[in-house]
């Protein structure tokens, strides 16, 4: 029987407002892809990231323009890696693993943790909006805090101050000038942050080569995928995997595996978005020292049967929602 693929466009309102450097939403809206075969379904979502050009318009016309038998091997050759690949990849895996009355995480061999830390985000705003933030989740196990704005000594100082015993990482999200570099550095080794995610712009990342790093240095936008991973060595410490960046699972275990044979740590991240998004990239778990998979902790309402998410710990068992 023939495969129909479908995509639509869906909105999810988020607690609140979600600030980052580069503007603010007040709502995830992701294309959501689904693929139906035999009787079984296949999903996948993903959320088109304007930086890289992608529009809700655009992505959903790449996925509808799609055959409609299409393969994971197919997939490669006709899109390029960004948002519309990744909801289609994904989708195509949990296809497979429902014919196959399987888990993607066993097609893919890959071990699934029963718990995992993942971050929770703060949003920038003032130092004192953050604290305030900070210390009503100083009990999770790991925040990210948004930063990239004058006044990042003091939202960062307030923050820890606020949550004093609580794993901090950073997200400059390319807010930072090289000649503050290496002060902000050093702030950020002085509150104990773990990691600090691409603190320059990625057109302007040659500067991370030279300097110390006294805290390890995450590239996120100076990374999409596997092209263009050797020549982060010696700049960065460490990537942000990204399926909306890859343009897939599958492509992401394949980064996963070449970033290690680097010496590159891993985090595994994610955009605002559903379990739906979360769930593929958690199967990246196991491999990464820093998981940031939040996406539905800052929506008003996730996704029906998606992840269980308590006191900053994914459940790492099976979901009806996506992978089996």
């Amino acid at each position: 029987m023939s495969m129909h693929l479908s995509a639509a466009i869906e909105r999810f309102p988020i607690a609140g407002h979600f600030n980052i450097a580069r503007g603010s939403k007040t709502e995830a809206v992701v294309v959501s892809v689904r693929l139906d075969q035999d009787g079984h379904i296949g999903r996948g979502e993903c959320v088109p990231y304007a930086r890289y050009d992608e529009t809700l318009e655009s992505v959903t016309a790449e996925i509808n323009g799609l055959p409609g038998d299409i393969t994971r091997q197919a997939l490669y050759d006709l899109l390029p890696a960004g948002a519309a690949r990744n909801a289609v990849d994904c989708a195509l895996w949990d296809l497979e693993a429902r014919r196959s009355s399987t888990s993607v995480a066993a097609l893919a061999s890959v071990s699934l943790p029963e718990n995992i830390e993942t971050a929770f985000t703060i949003s920038l705003g003032t130092p004192d909006a953050m604290a305030e933030a900070a210390a009503r989740a100083a009990h999770l196990p790991l925040l990210k805090i948004k930063l990239g704005a004058p006044g990042d000594a003091e939202r960062l100082g307030a923050v820890r101050a606020a949550a004093p015993n609580t794993r901090l990482v950073v997200d400059a999200n390319e807010g930072w000038h090289p000649d503050d570099l290496s002060v902000l550095l050093d702030i950020c080794a002085h509150c104990r942050v773990e990691l600090v995610e691409q603190p320059l712009p990625a057109s302007a990342d040659e500067a991370l080569a030279e300097i110390d790093h006294p805290v390890p240095i995450c590239a996120d936008e100076s990374v999409h995928a596997l092209a263009g991973l050797e020549a982060l060595v010696g700049r960065y410490d460490a990537i942000n995997l990204k399926l909306d960046k890859t343009g897939g699972l599958t492509e992401a275990l394949a980064v996963a595996a070449r970033a290690e044979a680097l010496g590159l740590s891993i985090m595994v991240g994610c955009m605002v978005s559903t379990s739906l998004s979360m769930l593929p990239a958690r199967l990246l778990a196991s491999q990464a020292r820093w998981v940031d998979l939040d996406g539905p902790l800052l929506l008003e309402q996730d996704r029906p049967e998606g992840l269980i998410i308590e006191r900053g710990t994914i459940a790492g068992g099976a979901s009806a929602l996506w992978g089996g």
